[in-house]
């Protein structure tokens, strides 16, 4: 005996409307299944792709970032180039304008100026003002500075001295800053 003869007639079609719709479920469901493995692959595929684009812009910024340190480096270590260079321009204007007040003070350099082009006397004693103890100096008429009075233009001069120092390596500094290399 069959299956079929087991179920009453008036049931048959229902009973094979739910075997069709049993099947057609399962059907169903592994095409959702199929749907799904598509999908997930799908996505899959678009979400490494996502990752891959990321890691290489991640790679690419740390690239320029390499670029921009070495760039600063190199600024950095001219800018230490240009320091030592006028810190040393300036140790030795020091220096000099050390020597030049030593020099004032212990009377071994004197300071003297040119006299005016109509003017051959240092003053109304009737003497040149090229005559020393020395001798004579032969050339336009000069005349010898108070120590005192050359020792404050030689601090005059070495602050202007200074003062041009810094501006050059304030030039120098602000020159490198904004040079593009």
């Amino acid at each position: 005996m069959q299956m079929i003869d087991l179920i009453p007639s008036a049931l048959r079609p229902w009973a094979v409307a739910l075997v069709l719709l049993a099947i057609a479920g399962a059907a169903a469901g592994g095409a959702w299944k199929v749907q799904d493995w598509r999908y997930g692959k799908a996505l899959a595929e678009q979400a490494g792709q996502v990752d891959q684009a990321a890691r290489k812009r991640a790679e690419d910024a740390l690239v320029a970032l390499a670029i921009e340190q070495a760039k600063r480096g190199a600024l950095e270590r001219r800018l230490q180039v240009n320091d030592e260079t006028h810190y040393k321009e300036l140790k030795d204007a020091k220096e000099t304008q050390q020597r030049l007040s030593d020099g004032l003070a212990t009377a071994t350099v004197r300071l003297s100026v040119l006299l005016a082009a109509g003017s051959d006397r240092a003053g109304g004693d009737g003497l040149s003002a090229t005559a020393s103890a020395r001798g004579v100096v032969h050339g336009p008429a000069r005349s010898q500075l108070d120590p005192a009075h050359a020792q404050r233009i030689i601090s005059i001069t070495d602050a202007g001295d200074q003062g041009l120092i810094a501006l050059a390596a304030c030039q120098a500094y602000a020159k490198e800053v904004s040079t593009p290399k």
